[in-house]
């Protein structure tokens, strides 16, 4: 069959782009097994150092398919997902304009794995309209090289893009800042003009599957969730 130069050069780029997407999923796999065997290790260690006062929180994982795992502790749940997908970043974005990236824009094709932060009571009593808050985001690229997008502890944690590997140390530390910033995001009353209207059909239904909207930070403004990372 003939081929023209531009439909080999087709066939070329498509073969190129597919293998290199193919490696930054392998890759963000790779790392968020790290990121499951760390969350688990910090329930199992929770519950031994109080394995005499049980009764003080329920910390449990729990995975739910290969790409989900979550940590309740308490009144609040992390979800760590992984996104299946191979993303890019927007030409604007400061990622953009590092040297690291300058130098190799492939390095810019990334895989995620986002961390959720739900009151766990949402899930206990199927409140379905209650909301949660990304907390932060990991970036892994083809070079298995990350970095993190998120407020507070996770944002100021790694800015190296170039040099950063997530391995079980690294995973360790997101997972240790993600609950140290859960824990310290309390759950706030809404205002009351928010909250004093109610439908017929939220009194209705039982405490068990209420339907009134509650998040952490429902109605808000919450500064620290505008602070920009260090850089």
């Amino acid at each position: 069959m003939d081929i023209s130069k531009e439909t080999e050069d087709l066939f070329k780029n498509v073969a190129v782009k597919s293998s290199l997407k193919n490696l930054v999923y392998l890759n963000t796999l790779d790392a968020f097994n790290h990121v499951k065997t760390q969350v688990e290790k910090f329930a199992v260690g929770y519950n031994e150092f109080y394995k005499q006062e049980a009764a003080i929180a329920d910390v449990r994982s729990k995975k739910v398919g290969d790409f989900e795992i979550d940590l309740k502790f308490g009144g609040d749940v992390l979800l760590f997902l992984m996104h299946t997908n191979v993303f890019q970043f927007p030409r604007d974005h400061e990622v953009m304009k590092t040297p690291y990236v300058k130098e190799d824009p492939t390095r810019s094709y990334c895989g995620i794995i986002n961390i959720y932060n739900f009151i766990s009571d949402s899930f206990k009593y199927n409140r379905v309209n209650d909301v949660g808050y990304l907390i932060g985001r990991i970036f892994i690229n083809r070079e298995s090289h990350y970095f993190i997008e998120g407020n507070r502890e996770l944002g100021f944690l790694y800015n190296n893009f170039g040099k950063n590997i997530l391995k079980d140390q690294s995973a360790k530390e997101i997972i240790d800042a993600a609950v140290k910033y859960t824990v310290n995001f309390d759950l706030l009353t809404p205002h009351y003009d928010i909250a004093k209207f109610v439908t017929v059909n939220d009194i209705k239904h039982t405490l068990d599957s209420i339907s009134l909207k509650t998040g952490k930070r429902l109605g808000y403004k919450f500064q620290a969730d505008n602070i920009t990372p260090e850089k």
